[in-house]
């Protein structure tokens, strides 16, 4: 495989070295071929990953989610800025809704992150949701190996905003941040209870100007409210805080928090334990995206998908029915 030639002329060998220099197009090309639905380039990505392995899993991987119009972007941009300041490289893989209609996506995250897109030592990758549910492309995991191999160490993951399945995020990187806003009306009706159990943290953002007091009394309701849950893991109970990303305030004492979390998680354990449990929820994903490919390559379910899908939907016949008969025509 290492001498199969990639769409842009490239070994997957070379393309693993490019990669691991670091080389800003290589990454790019990188992640478009992971993107690929083409079984060739869904083959060779496969293969440019296993390569890549042995350098991956250093980099510390923050998702953050939030309601739209909470300012997640220029969240992001102000902290991802303070983090290059600092020394470190940043990745941000911003996940763009898709229209399930036309399929088409905004994929305008670096005109809101304008100074960090402008940085060399950050990098921001756009790429559409496909209609998966929770706002996170099915190559996210992939792409955050690639961005490690890359020498970045410190992955941002932007979601979508507060869903039901938030918990695919939350399985997939280390820090969870859940970025809320004050003033709203009844600020805990804005979030659900599963949310706040996977939290590892809550901001309530744009606590500046007249919406301090607001912010700060948003803030004694959540952190009561998480008292009422059972935390999510033994050695660490979800900080709320009050920040302001357009004003710089908080984002300090936020990645603070980011970094203590990490420490207490190391001295038990439960952050290893943790990367290996994503590791094997990486699989099992994969697994489930293999199976449906080789469904839908099946030519007599190809044929009668139509047909069931048209009886399913005028009540003809039962879903249950329709499952069994397409595992049957699988020979299963």
């Amino acid at each position: 495989m290492a001498l199969t030639l990639t769409a842009n002329g490239r070994t997957i060998n070379e393309m693993a070295d490019g990669v691991r220099a670091g080389e800003r197009a290589t990454l790019a090309r990188a992640i478009t071929l992971v993107e690929s639905t083409k079984a060739e380039h869904q083959s060779q990505a496969q293969a440019l990953l296993q390569a890549l392995l042995p350098a991956k899993g250093t980099a510390l991987r923050l998702g953050i989610t939030g309601v739209p119009g909470v300012g997640k972007s220029t969240t992001i941009d102000q902290l991802g800025m303070n983090l290059v300041d600092a020394g470190h490289k940043v990745a941000v893989l911003a996940v763009d809704p898709t229209s399930r209609r036309t399929g088409g996506s905004i994929l305008g995250d670096k005109t809101r992150m304008n100074r960090l897109a402008q940085t060399p030592n950050a990098f921001i990758r756009p790429s559409p949701t496909s209609g998966t549910l929770g706002g996170v492309t099915r190559k996210t995991r992939e792409t955050m190996a690639l961005c490690e191999a890359a020498g970045f160490d410190v992955i941002i993951v932007e979601t979508v905003g507060v869903g039901q399945s938030e918990t695919a995020v939350a399985d997939m990187v280390d820090f969870f941040l859940v970025l809320l806003l004050a003033g709203g009306g009844d600020d805990l009706q804005g979030i659900k209870k599963g949310v706040i159990e996977i939290a590892d943290m809550i901001a309530i953002n744009k606590a500046d100007g007249d919406n301090v007091t607001r912010a700060g009394r948003a803030a004694s309701e959540y952190q009561a409210a998480l008292g009422i849950f059972t935390p999510r893991d033994a050695t660490w109970f979800p900080p709320v805080l009050t920040i302001s990303g357009l004003d710089n305030t908080g984002l300090e004492k936020l990645w603070a928090n980011v970094l203590d979390h990490r420490d207490k998680m190391s001295a038990t354990g439960e952050y290893q334990a943790r990367r290996k449990r994503q590791a094997v929820e990486w699989m099992r994903d994969m697994l489930q995206d293999r199976l449906m490919a080789v469904l839908r390559a099946n030519p007599k379910v190809a044929a009668r998908m139509p047909q069931l899908e048209a009886e399913v939907r005028d009540g003809k016949l039962l879903p249950t029915l329709a499952v069994d008969e397409v595992l049957q025509m699988m020979g299963l």
